[in-house]
């Protein structure tokens, strides 16, 4: 089975918690028997991985106290990691607990619908609203980008004639 894939629409409850589907249930527990980390996305959505995913991505940058040390830009990106990122457990019941602070941000208000989106690393939780506009984006994206490819085939095509 592909693990964190697909989309699924639902709402945050009273409690600030969002359910997630048997098979997002299951992607979890066998990655990472639940263990989680909730990462605020610049783009608007909320990103929960398996910790080791999350653990890796932070340890691609080398030598980060060095790093810190000498620029601010650095230290505001550990600052926007540290402070936008915590760990949490998915219950027994298959939900996640959204602290406060990262609902208010990302619009995952109790009673909104939200969509969980597989992001093939781990899932991501979107306001659904926010959700249409990024599927808008992404199409936009990838129809103008396979206009460039084709226009930069016709070109090679035009050179290699000549």
């Amino acid at each position: 089975m592909l693990s964190f894939c697909g989309q699924d629409r639902t709402s945050v409850d009273s409690n600030g918690r969002v359910r997630f589907s048997p098979r997002t249930i299951s992607s979890f527990m066998d990655k990472c028997n639940g263990e989680v980390v909730l990462h605020c996305l610049p783009e608007g959505a909320l990103a929960i991985y398996p910790e080791d995913i999350y653990l890796e991505m932070r340890r691609a940058e080398s030598r980060p106290a060095e790093k810190a040390g000498s620029s601010m830009v650095f230290r505001r990106t550990l600052r926007r990691f540290g402070s936008l990122s915590s760990a949490e457990k998915v219950s027994q019941q298959g939900r996640v607990t959204i602290p406060v602070g990262y609902r208010n941000m990302l619009g995952l208000n109790p009673g909104s619908e939200v969509v969980v989106v597989g992001a093939e690393i781990g899932v991501e939780i979107w306001n659904a609203s926010r959700w249409d506009e990024e599927l808008k984006r992404i199409e936009t994206h990838m129809v103008e980008k396979g206009e460039k490819e084709m226009a930069a085939d016709l070109n090679d095509t035009e050179t290699q004639q000549k």
